[in-house]
């Protein structure tokens, strides 16, 4: 992508679940990595070394990317110096319950971390982006977002917004040679979905099983390294048929 050898990926939430699975994939497909994690330094850790043992350079960053001083403060003295090739925003947390029942805190949390995070840490780095005239964004949506899904209309509603932010944002950015598109997973095995009573979900999977974080890093993958590229402003979903 850079004309050279060296590339570089900056993975928000790469210390577990989707977003490790996506640092293994990338540094495998030969970029160097940073990526930022909340508070499991062990996670991100282990994350580095398995980046490091594939023989690519791994950052690690911690910070709440809901709080926009700590974001700043951690990304814009990186981005005096350099900028990443591929920028995925994976980042997110889930407070489900009825939306009769919700709090405020709930609500606030999911879409102060799902959606004012992409703000407070894919900003700057577009910026850079479009000053260079090249770069790859994938944002990791939902199917949620495309959906909906009872008992979670804050996470939906965070990710319906994503959605909806890089379809905008790939409209403004696409002349600057930027790619822009959101892969949408469905149900994937990971922290997030291991309480899921599987009796009630696989009915609902034309594949009949849940998703791996690797089947879904394989199409962040593609969109982040591939030199043939006219996919831009898609939402791909990977989510065995569910929609």
């Amino acid at each position: 992508m850079t004309g050279t050898s060296c590339k570089s990926a900056w993975v928000i939430g790469g210390s577990r679940g989707i977003g490790r699975a996506c640092v293994r994939q990338l540094a495998a497909a030969g970029f160097d990595i940073t990526l930022t994690y909340r508070s499991n330094q062990k996670a991100a850790e282990e994350a580095s070394r398995e980046v490091e043992a594939a023989g690519r350079s791994c950052r690690t960053l911690a910070f709440d990317i809901g709080d926009r001083v700590a974001a700043a403060s951690a990304l814009e003295p990186l981005l005096q110096t350099e900028c990443p090739d591929a920028l995925v925003y994976n980042a997110s947390i889930a407070r489900d319950t009825v939306f009769a029942l919700m709090s405020p805190k709930e609500w606030d949390e999911v879409i102060g971390t799902n959606l004012t995070g992409f703000f407070n840490t894919v900003r700057p780095v577009v910026f850079e982006m479009i000053r260079r005239k090249r770069g790859r964004l994938v944002v990791i949506s939902s199917i949620s977002g495309q959906t909906g899904q009872a008992g979670q209309v804050n996470y939906s509603a965070s990710k319906a917004g994503l959605i909806g932010a890089v379809k905008a944002l790939a409209r403004e950015v696409g002349r600057k040679n930027i790619f822009v598109n959101v892969v949408a997973p469905g149900v994937i095995e990971t922290d997030m979905t291991a309480e899921l009573p599987k009796e009630h979900v696989l009915p609902l999977i034309p594949l009949s099983r849940f998703g791996t974080p690797e089947e879904v890093a394989a199409v962040v993958t593609f969109l982040c390294a591939e030199p043939h590229m006219y996919v831009h402003g898609q939402v791909i979903g990977v989510n065995g048929g569910m929609a």
